[in-house]
This record gives structure tokens, sequence and C-alpha cells, in this order.
């Protein structure tokens, strides 16, 4: 009854952590009078990322590497098999082309360096922590300088220019909320799968990766339905980005992350890069630049082959 409840609030949290953090971002944009997409690939994607930073850093360094992986990992392919799938089938996102010059190509990267890394001695070491984290500093310079956007964005009405305060109050309150209430989630989720027996990594790439996700769900959701598609599209390619470079890295430069469970090596990472890569044909097939609700129900098939090979 207890794990029950920290889900249900921790779902609460994170909603309306969620709305907080979208606020912030649309008024920074204007502030700033940068593209909404930067603002989503940076400000928005390391809120909603820090879910993941902090529990892949606490499972590693407490002895459960698998717990840390597998919530990235899972995380990753949640976003873009859950998270995008119900965001255009709440709405369609009509797609430019820096999207698959630059955003695209830089998640495939990240996702093929990581694979490379773990792949052939099981273990992400320090090392290549420091490069994945200075390919995400790479990125961060190419975004904020060149990118335009990437995303056909409607403006709607109700964008006001907020005082900075505000900014900086939404913003702190929403990644609090975020933070704290996938906390709670992620407390109560593997409480529940612990008394069922299931393995680290079965629970990091199921249970914890969507709770974890369930930030960018939250954030994504809220963005579409007030018509701020250049942030939810940003958000889960940013957050996908991050999670590699960012999440792993930094953990990896802490304590290297070896792999126990080679399910992880022969199963789930290459559902990871399956995933990312159908993203591309999705977008121009069967229309072309554009993500719809028929692309959502492919990625949800997706994703539902995924959790099913993972768990039976």
């Amino acid at each position: 009854m207890g794990n029950l409840l920290f889900i249900v609030l921790g779902l609460i949290l994170l909603i309306v952590g969620g709305n907080w953090l979208l606020k912030s971002a649309v008024a920074l944009s204007l502030r700033l009078n940068i593209p909404k997409i930067v603002v989503g690939m940076t400000v928005v994607s390391f809120a909603t990322s820090a879910p993941e930073l902090i529990v892949s850093i606490k499972a590693a360094l407490d002895g459960f590497p698998d717990l840390a992986l597998g919530n990235v990992v899972g995380s990753n392919i949640a976003n873009l098999g859950l998270v995008l799938a119900i965001t255009v089938i709440l709405g369609s996102i009509d797609v430019r082309k820096s999207f698959y010059t630059t955003d695209w190509p830089v998640m495939i990267v990240a996702s093929l360096l990581f694979c490379g890394f773990i792949y052939f001695d099981g273990e992400l070491q320090q090392n290549e922590g420091i490069i994945l984290v200075s390919l995400l500093f790479v990125f961060l310079v190419y975004l904020l300088r060149f990118q335009k956007t990437a995303v056909v964005d409607e403006m709607p009405e109700d964008d006001i220019l907020l005082p900075l305060y505000k900014i900086v109050l939404f913003l702190g309150i929403g990644g609090t909320a975020l933070w704290g209430g996938s906390e709670l989630l992620i407390d109560g989720a593997v409480g529940m799968a612990s008394s069922f027996g299931v393995s680290d990594r079965v629970i990091g790439i199921t249970i914890v990766s969507v709770g974890t996700s369930i930030p960018e769900l939250a954030a994504s959701v809220i963005a579409v339905l007030k018509k701020e598609k250049a942030i939810s599209l940003g958000n889960l390619i940013g957050s996908n980005i991050f999670n590699l470079l960012a999440v792993l890295g930094i953990t990896s430069i802490i304590t290297p992350i070896t792999v126990m469970d080679q399910g992880l090596l022969t199963n789930d990472i290459f559902w990871m890069l399956g995933i990312s890569f159908l993203i591309l044909p999705l977008v121009f097939f069967p229309k072309g630049l554009r993500l719809g609700w028929r692309d959502g129900l492919i990625l949800l098939a997706f994703y539902a082959m995924f959790i099913y090979f993972t768990v039976k």
C-alpha cells in the first residue's frame, strides 16, 4: 500500500513539475529571443534528465551497475517508443531540415559511441566517460551558436514575458518537483518489483526507466497540448543525447560501470539503436517531414514488443 502511495504522489509531482518547467522554458526563450528548440534541448532536457543522473550515480556507487545502465538505456527507448509515441498521437509534429541534419545524427553518434564503448569489454571506463562528456560540450556549443528551429512551431497567444525572478522560481520549483516525484515513483516501483524477485537489469530497463521518463512525458504532453511543439520534440531528442553523454559520462567518470547481466549487451542496446534509427524513416513516411498518429502507433507497438521480449 505504501509503494502504491509513493507512485501516485510521484506522478502528481511530476505532472505539476513538468508544467512549471515548461512555463519557465517558454518565458526564457522569449526573454533571450532564442529558438524554442534550443531551450528544449538545454534547459528542459537538463532538468528532465536530472532524475536519470541522480538514479544512475547512486545505483553505480551503491554497487548496482545494471540498474544505472538499464535506467539510461530503458529511458532512451521509452522516450521514443512511449513518450514520443503518445506525444505525436495527441498532435502531429512538422519537422524541418535541421532536425535530421543535426539533432538526430548527434543522437545516433552518441548511441553508437556508447554501444561501442560498452559492447566489447562490458565496461564503461573513466576515460570513455570523459570522451562522452567532451562530446556533449562540443554539441552544446554548436547548438547554442548555430542551431535554428528544427520544428514548425505554433506560437500560442498565451506566451507572456515573465519577470526574471519568476522564471528562476518556476525553473527551481519545476526541477525540484520533477526530482522529488521521480524519487517517490522509483522508490514505490522498485519496492513493488523487488517483491516479485525481478533482476536489477529488468527493474532498471522497465520500471525505473519509465519512472525517470515520466518527466519527459509530462513536459512533452503539456507542451503539445499547449501547441509548444518545438519544446516537446527538442526535449526528447535532447534528453536522449544527455542521457548517454551526460548521465553515463558523468557516472562513469565518478565510478566505472560494469555490465553484470549480459542481456543488456545481447538485447537492450540493440533495441535502443533500432528505435533511434526508426525515427528517421518515420519522419519521411507516409507523409514527408511529419510525425503523426500513425507513426505514434508504430513506435508504441515497437515499445510493447521490447517490453514483452525483455520481461518474458
